[in-house]
């Protein structure tokens, strides 16, 4: 018997009908080991000694492994074609070795297949290899290094930004693109300029857009009509101006289609079209690789979608042409295949590119419904038209003259002769505009034109747009920092730190992400350079390729950084927040010409702002607290401008105290009064400081608002604004409601209703996915169900979760029985050990022996 690991279960199961009876195929679900996350997992001081542990999750799973290799003639290693594949497969195999499940004599092979379709599985098990150790090695070094910046940096940020997470290699580089780019925002000085647009007449011909570009005999810039008087004038010189046809110039041009996708590409693509997170791109890509049920036997939809490569094989290339061909028709192929080559850096091009594993297989011919039909017609799509016809285009550019040659218009105009690949996709676009198609008359030269309908138009200079997650993961490709694979987990994590935020589909740095780059750029500059990071990806694919050896590649490493860390480690939290303070003030106290220092307190006058930390994060705060306790965020958010002073907005009718709006470290509030402890109640979102009035600020001082007794129980309903937003509350449901303002006037019958709607909705029983049958011992049923946290087993009163990547539908009952027993024999007194210790720490409080905790408070207070 030969047993085979892969790494989901789903491909297990296909995998197994493909090989037949003499293989036993297992998943490894994934990694199986993973470095403990605490000091000491990497020691440089012992040649980069590096401590494994096998997870929880994965015990189980390596146990029923390690029981079927022990009898196993052959142990193959099919886990996935890329770097993370192969270090599972070598985590596997010394996983193995540890247990001594693993014989000496047996032989190991590690097989990988691009696409799970039957040929692909059985022609990669006719080719077997060994691990490739220098592959291995170049994630080892992947890892370490992730580890030791991680596990080395972080904690320093800590100590010396209280309020900050975390740091990585890459994200930390990543963060920096996001602040760079809002900098570039805030310097960027918005200029006013003019055009002047017509339309243009000619006799028999449709009336066609031309717009001004000469002017005194000179040809106009962007920025050459400043303002409003410039353009007029332009505008009444070309009134009484009698215009005629120059010259005509018709060039052929043609638009080539886009490569097949790489993993970089597919999510740039997705996120373009289709709205996709790139997290969503590639969960949604695994479903497609894993494949569907096709005439009764589960086959793969794509190829392997981790790739840096835009190459398709020669069997592929010739059924896509053939497809293509019969589809399309003969003037959609070309004379010869295209080829392509990456211009990714550090790209790794041994793998073919993302395409359907059948380009007969048309997306209005399959099952998918939801993300995986939208995903897989836009792979199928792109791999067809990047071996079709290039369209040729003809652009057409006609100029037009008054009679002195001093005043010049132009048409321009771009015509499709033949759509070529167009007709079957293009390729989206992230800031820039699409070129127009306007349709040009024939027209001859001195032909007399009319000009008609002339208008005069404000635009002001924009500045360079916020990344999206198409252009930050295009960003990142360019300068060649990070794999692909990485981006999603990466741009996920600026999130969860809550460095940045995606509002509109565009990365916002928040403050705390802020102060953390200007952190790094001032005492790690090295380590947050885009060079440097990109040639540290260089020396890993190095590794990768046996050109350099790890451990070098370390040592050097670690040499410098531990160094850089030597560095700092003695600095005071002053003296970091003294050089933060310097290197963000142009940001945070911009100066303008003719206006006061804006680092003068507003509100004492006498103090200076700066920047200030907490455990919660940076502010901005006065030199002279505690005796003014002026504060603001870093940066003023929408509805913040001019709002750093407290704004008295009148007195409360009911008890003659003032009603103050003021700016603290988490936006804008309202106060009653200045009594020890005053009633406070944020601003929500969508109201903005300079449009708050006494009434609007009493309403919001006024929650929770009683909406009525509820006609069953007679307990009050009341409405308020929480975290979560606004809602309505009667005992212990919480119900939301649409908007802030409903707050205010919803009324009872409605706030039943919204209450109701939610009881029912919490009252719901959880769905059974799929029915598994009795259980052979007890004959009581076992489902699948769908739960509010995800898929699980249900058994009795055992509830066990699905682990991450198996589908519900592929689960089998001996699969689910395994799931029931493991959860079984986790009995929850395992945690009553630490209670039992606290019985006598309750009886100690019950003595009077409170009398010494009371002494240290009483120092404390001398």
């Amino acid at each position: 018997m030969k047993v085979v690991v892969v790494e989901s279960p789903a491909k297990a199961k296909t995998i197994n009908k493909y090989l037949g009876s003499d293989f036993q195929v297992f998943a490894s679900f994934g990694h199986v080991r993973d470095l403990p996350p605490k000091d000491g997992s990497v020691r440089p001081d012992e040649d980069f000694a590096m401590s494994w542990e096998v997870s929880a999750r994965s015990k189980g799973h390596l146990k029923v492994i390690a029981d079927a290799v022990k009898g196993a003639d052959t142990l193959i290693l099919a886990t996935d074609p890329d770097r993370e594949g192969e270090a599972i497969s070598w985590h596997l195999l010394e996983a193995l070795r540890a247990r001594r499940a693993l014989k000496k004599d047996t032989p190991v092979q590690r097989v990988v297949f691009n696409a799970i379709t039957k040929s692909s599985v059985l022609d990669a098990m006719a080719q077997p290899r060994d691990v490739d150790m220098e592959l291995v090695e170049a994630y080892l070094a992947r890892r370490a290094l992730d580890y030791l910046v991680g596990f080395t940096l972080s904690p320093i940020l800590w100590r010396k930004l209280p309020g900050s997470r975390s740091a990585g290699r890459v994200q930390s580089v990543a963060l920096r693109l996001i602040c760079d780019r809002e900098l570039d925002i805030e310097k960027f000085i918005s200029d006013e300029y003019w055009s002047v647009e017509t339309e243009a007449l000619a006799e028999g011909a449709a009336p066609f857009p031309a717009r001004l570009t000469m002017l005194d005999g000179k040809k106009l810039g962007k920025l050459t009509l400043g303002d409003k008087a410039a353009a007029d004038r332009a505008k009444d010189i070309v009134k009484a101006g009698r215009f005629h046809v120059a010259n005509v110039e018709a060039k052929p041009a043609k638009r080539h289609p886009a490569p097949p996708f790489t993993t970089s590409t597919l999510q740039q693509e997705a996120a373009r079209k289709l709205g996709f997170s790139a997290t969503r791109t590639m969960r949604t890509a695994q479903k497609l690789y894993e494949g569907m049920q096709i005439d009764g036997e589960n086959t793969g939809l794509i190829t392997y979608m981790r790739t840096d490569s835009v190459q398709m094989t020669g069997e592929a290339v010739s059924q896509v042409r053939s497809m293509i061909a019969k589809r399309f028709g003969d003037e959609f192929l070309p004379e010869k295949p295209k080829y392509y080559a990456s211009k990714a850096k550090n790209a790794q091009e041994a793998h073919e590119a993302v395409r359907p594993t059948s380009f007969f297989r048309h997306p209005d011919d399959l099952n998918l419904a939801g993300d995986e039909a939208k995903l897989y017609a836009l792979i199928w799509k792109r791999a067809c038209a990047s071996q079709m016809e290039s369209a040729r285009l003809e652009r057409t550019t006609i100029e037009i003259s008054d009679e002195s040659g001093q005043t010049g218009l132009r048409a321009s105009g771009t015509v499709v002769l033949f759509p070529g690949f167009l007709n079957l996709y293009q390729e989206g676009l992230d800031d820039e505009k699409e070129e127009g198609q306007a349709k040009l008359p024939l027209l001859r030269k001195d032909t007399p034109i009319g000009i008609d309908n002339i208008k005069a138009e404000q635009h002001f200079t924009q500045p360079p747009p916020r990344f999206t997650e198409a252009s930050l993961v295009k960003r990142m490709e360019e300068l060649g920092i990070g794999r692909p694979s990485t981006y999603a987990s990466i741009m996920q994590v600026l999130q969860d730190r809550d460095y940045v935020v995606l509002e509109k589909k565009r990365f916002i740095p928040q403050d705390k992400g802020r102060v953390v780059t200007s952190f790094l750029e001032n005492f790690f500059s090295r380590y947050v350079q885009y060079e440097f990071t990109a040639n540290l990806e260089k020396q890993l694919d190095e590794v990768s390729a046996g050109d350099l050896d790890w451990k070098v590649l370390l040592t050097d490493f670690w040499k410098e950084f531990s160094a850089a860390i030597e560095d700092i480690a003695d600095l005071r939290v002053t003296h970091v927040l003294d050089a933060l303070d310097e290197a963000l003030g142009p940001h945070l106290f911009p100066r303008e010409e003719g206006e006061p220092d804006p680092r003068i307190c507003p509100k004492c006058k006498d103090g200076r702002l700066g920047l200030k930390l907490s455990r919660y994060g940076a502010f901005i705060g006065c030199s002279e607290y505690p005796e003014c306790k002026f504060t603001r965020p870093l940066s003023k958010t929408d509805g913040q401008d001019g709002q750093t002073a407290d704004e008295a907005l009148g007195d409360d009718p009911n008890t003659g105290l003032p009603v103050l709006l003021k700016s603290g470290r988490f936006g804008p509030y309202v106060q009653l009064g200045e009594e020890e402890k005053p009633k406070r109640a944020s601003l929500p979102k969508t109201w903005t400081p300079d449009t708050l009035t006494l009434e609007r600020a009493l309403m919001l001082l006024s929650l929770p608002r009683d909406i009525g007794p509820h006609p069953e129980d007679g307990e009050m309903i009341t409405a308020a604004i929480g975290r979560y937003g606004p809602y309505v509350h009667h005992v212990k449901t919480y119900a939301n409601i649409p908007s802030v303002e409903d707050v205010f006037e919803i009324g009872l019958n409605r706030a039943v209703d919204v209450l109701a709607e939610k009881r029912s909705k919490a009252r719901k029983a959880a769905t059974a996915l799929k029915e598994l049958g009795d259980h052979p011992d007890t004959g009581k049923p076992v489902r699948v169900m769908d739960g509010r946290y995800g898929p699980y087993v249900k058994y009795e009163k055992i509830n066990a979760t699905l682990p991450k990547g198996v589908e519900p539908e592929t689960v089998t009952m001996e699969q689910a029985l395994e799931l029931v027993a493991a959860k079984a024999k986790k009995p929850k007194k395992a945690k009553a050990k630490p209670k039992a210790k606290a019985k006598p720490k309750a009886k100690a409080k019950a003595k009077p022996k409170a009398k010494p905790k009371a002494k240290p408070k009483v120092k404390k207070d001398t």
